[in-house]
Order: C-alpha cells, then structure tokens, then sequence
C-alpha cells in the first residue's frame, strides 16, 4: 500500500486505557479529608465575612469533585447479578464513596445558608406576613379590638429596638359593621389602618440599615417581637371563630323576628325575608346553614323570587348537577354567557338533568342553546325528543320551523308529536301556524287540539 492510500480508520484509534482506579481511589480519600477540614471552618466562622470564605471554598470544592468521572462497572452476565455473594465491582465501591462525600458537601451547603443572617430584611418579610393575615382575614368586633391593642405593643417593641417613634392612628376603634365587611370611611377600617401603620414600621427596619454582624441583638430582638406579634394575630377572634347562629344575628338575620312563630326560628326569619324581598339575607342563609331542610327551604324561597342576586350561586350550585339550581337560573330568567353555558353542559346529558335544563333555557330564551336542542329531537328516548320541542318552541327561533315540522310528520310517539306542534304555535309565525293547521284531522286527539289552536287569523 503507498503512502497516499488512506489507512484504515480501526488501524489508526488507539485502544481505550483502561482508568487509574487506584488514582481515582487516592483522589476520593483527599477529597473527604478536605471535607472534614471546610466542616471545621465552618464551625468557627463567626461573622458574615468568615462565611463568604467558607461559601467560596465550598463552590471550588464542588467544581472539582464534579471533574472526578468513576467508570462504570463492567458488565456481567444475568447469571452473576442474582449471585448475592459476589463483592460488588470497585467501580461501585468509589461510586458509593463519591456518593458519599457528595451528600457531605451537600449537607455543609445547606449548613452555611442556616448559620447566615439573620437580616434586616426577614424582619421586613415577617412584618409583611403579619400584615397580610391581618388585611385577608374577616374579624369580628372583638378580634378588631385584639389587632389594636397587639399591634399597639409590636410597634413600641419597634420604638425600643430601633429608637423609632411609631404610632397607631390617632382615636382608631373597631367599626360597629366592620365584622360584616363593611368598610365605611366614615367608621375607618381597622385592618387597613393597621396595615398602614406596619407599612411604617418596615419603612425604619429598611432605613435603619441593619448588619447582620453589628446588628444581631437587634435584629434577633425584631424577629422575636414579630413572632409574639404573629401568634397575638392568630389568636385574635376571627368571624369564623363564631358559632353559624352568632353570625346569622350579627348579620341581622333574626331582626325581622318579633316572635318565633315556626321552627326551626330560622325557618320562620326565612318566610319574613321573602315577603320583604331581602335576597342577601336568604342567600346567607343559605351560605351558612348547613341543613338540608333549611336549603332546601332558601331555593324554594329563590325560585319563587327568581332574584338576579342568585345568579353566581346558582350557577355554581348547577354546575354541582343540581336539579334545582337549575330551574332556578330559568326562573331569573337572565341570559347571560355564564347562565347559558353552565345549562348548555347538561343538554346531552342524562335526563334527570336534561328536563330542568331544557325548560331552563327555553325560559330564558336562549338562541344560543338552539343547535344542541334541535340535535335532541332525535335522541332515542321519547321524553327527551318532547322536552326539546316544547324548549324550542319557547326560545321561538324560526331556524327550528322545519325540523319540527319533520318530527310532526315523521315522529313515532303522539306524545312527541303534540309537542312539536305546540312549540310550532309558540313560534306563531304563518309558516308555523300552516303546518300545524293541517292536522285538524290527525290520529292524535292533542295533535288535533293543537291544529285547532293555530290561529290562521291575522292581528288587527
């Protein structure tokens, strides 16, 4: 072969050297002796800056235990691997060494950010959160009095610590509706006022500059006036603190009683907030009394009502598959998006929940739910083939003339039929009224009462 010919590519690689196992094992036994010695410098670190040496220790430490590459053990056959006397391969036995002093470094890592601070800044944080409990939660009368009296003791804790001169605001006392959410200005709302005044007090831990070196005592001093400060919040009285009937009579469900007349007596503050009309206080109770009697009772109240008030529970409540929300939504009789789409969801369901939701939309003459309607008068059971003619003929679309007029005409069931034909008088335009017309003399009696309903008549 001359010169020029290209050599063979296996020719030309060098076979693979096997790895210094022995070095690699040397290597290992320095690493977790260099460990044990950043494990006492860490120990004796005392100030931020002896900190930051140890962190830059640590990260060279880790970049080059992350270089050391252990082989793979080599492979061995099914045999040999269920052979549990076998020692394992000293390619595992460094892996685990590895393993070892890399959970080691781990754990220091973890140790160094534990021995950090604490700062200035967890202060402010821990304030933060307080102040969060305090504006998110609902308080009664009393917890407004609690929040007072322990974020007035916070603040002089503050005072002292920091030589600040906090205060709250000036003549600040519980508003008398605050504990039902209202929030009048002219009353003041104490958790909002609170949270200015905490908004202070971060203000001077962040201008006061703390170290965490310098500052310590003090820092650690904040921390422990905020944590008594969090658990004097936690245990002030929130609403939900209340019995269910205590916060019916702050809210003044029982008012409207002068005497108890029925029972349950919230049964009988049901009938008189009906009669006046009180939609708010019918939905709390519903909200809040867990009895099946009693809810029942409040959307019997709401159906008869039919309030626009209802329409977010309701809708909530039948996307649940509950038959009565359902029918109550239709009584509102508010076409909305939202009251559409959630009764649009049980059209092709089962019919349970078809029926109420049929005639729903049909009340709420929703031409929106026409297409999905006019699918079920093909559907195998007669009911729902009926329930959705008579649902068309509400809505009154005209788009619906002819395949009703198909289900007249073709339609197995008299029952199916008869429906057809009135929800063809309910559209009640010519086209409608003539097919109907010709029934006058159909096999079915209320087929032919329909006919003879169709009034052919024009409007003077």
């Amino acid at each position: 072969m001359s010169d020029d010919e290209p050599q063979d590519e296996e020719a030309e690689q060098e076979p693979e050297q096997p790895a210094d196992l022995d070095a690699i094992e040397a290597n290992l036994e320095t690493f977790a002796t260099d460990i044990e010695a950043l494990e006492n410098d860490l120990e004796a670190a005392e100030t931020e800056d002896d900190l930051d040496v140890v962190e830059a220790d640590l990260d060279e430490f880790r970049t080059e235990l992350e270089s050391v590459e252990i082989p793979d053990p080599p492979e061995t056959d099914e045999e040999d691997e269920d052979d549990e006397d076998d020692e394992p391969a000293p390619e595992e036995e460094l892996q685990d060494t590895y393993d070892d002093i890399e959970s080691d470094l781990s754990d220091l890592e973890s140790d160094l950010e534990d021995q950090r601070g604490p700062y200035g800044e967890d202060v402010v944080s821990e304030i933060d959160g307080v102040s969060g409990t305090i504006t998110g939660t609902r308080w009664t009368f009393e917890g407004d009095e609690e929040l007072i009296e322990a974020t007035d003791a916070f603040l002089a804790d503050v005072n002292d610590l920091l030589g600040a001169s906090l205060e709250l605001p000036s003549g600040l006392e519980p508003a008398s509706g605050a504990e039902l959410g209202e929030k009048g200005d002219e009353e003041g709302n104490v958790p909002e006022k609170l949270d200015e005044a905490l908004s202070e007090a971060t203000a001077a831990v962040e201008d006061a500059a703390l170290d965490a070196d310098d500052d310590e005592e003090t820092i650690a001093g904040l921390l422990e006036a905020t944590d008594d400060f969090e658990s004097e919040v936690d245990d002030a009285t929130e609403w939900t603190d209340l019995e269910v009937r205590e916060q019916l009579r702050r809210e003044g469900f029982y008012d409207v009683l002068e005497h108890i007349k029925d029972f349950p007596p919230e049964w009988h503050a049901l009938k008189v907030h009906e009669k006046r009309g009180n939609v708010e206080q019918i939905l709390l109770a519903y909200d809040s009394l867990d009895s099946d009697f009693m809810e029942k009772h409040c959307l019997e109240a709401l159906e008869r009502m039919g309030p626009e008030e209802a329409i977010d529970t309701m809708v909530q409540k039948a996307g649940r598959r509950d038959e009565h929300a359902i029918s109550i939504l239709g009584k509102i009789g508010v076409a909305s998006d939202e009251v559409v789409d959630a009764l649009v969801d049980y059209v092709d369901s089962n019919p349970a929940l078809q029926k109420p939701s049929f005639r729903a939309l049909g009340e709420l003459g929703a031409e929106d739910a026409v297409d999905p309607l006019a699918q079920q008068l093909a559907a195998d059971d007669a009911d729902v083939r009926s329930w959705a003619a008579r649902a068309l003929g509400m809505i009154g679309d005209t788009r619906t003339i002819d395949p009703l007029a198909d289900v007249l005409a073709d339609d197995e069931e008299d029952r199916v039929r008869a429906s057809a034909a009135w929800a063809l008088n309910q559209i009640g335009t010519a086209d409608a009224l003539e097919i109907v017309a010709e029934y006058d003399d159909d096999r079915a009696y209320l087929v032919q009462a329909e006919a003879e309903n169709a009034n052919l008549e024009p409007v003077v």
